[in-house]
């Protein structure tokens, strides 16, 4: 499920809560706040950066490529692959 943040459409009229922004986990579904769950003010949705994931980790480790049965080849030069993880010839070659 998705966060979504919300913020006072006055801030004179506005809680402590939707001054700010404030943030509420619901289904896509849902329908957007109108209200401000607090205090009842009117809110509206603010667009706001997504979560992506950083780094490497989104990628497989060799550990995983053989448990779920799949080979894992790295390039050796001259056309040549050898295997780093799973079942499979040590070595193939493009020059068959």
């Amino acid at each position: 499920m998705p966060i979504y943040e919300y913020t006072a459409t006055d801030p004179a009229q506005s809680c402590e809560q939707c001054a700010h922004c404030f943030e509420i986990l619901a289904r896509i579904s849902d329908p957007e706040l109108a209200q401000c769950p607090n205090c009842g003010a009117p809110v509206k949705r603010v667009i706001s950066v997504a979560s992506v994931i950083g780094g490497n980790a989104h990628v497989l480790k060799e550990s995983h490529f053989s448990k779920h049965g799949f080979t894992q080849y790295k390039k050796a030069g001259g056309g040549v692959y050898e295997k780093t993880a799973g079942d499979g010839p040590k070595y193939i070659s493009d020059k068959d």
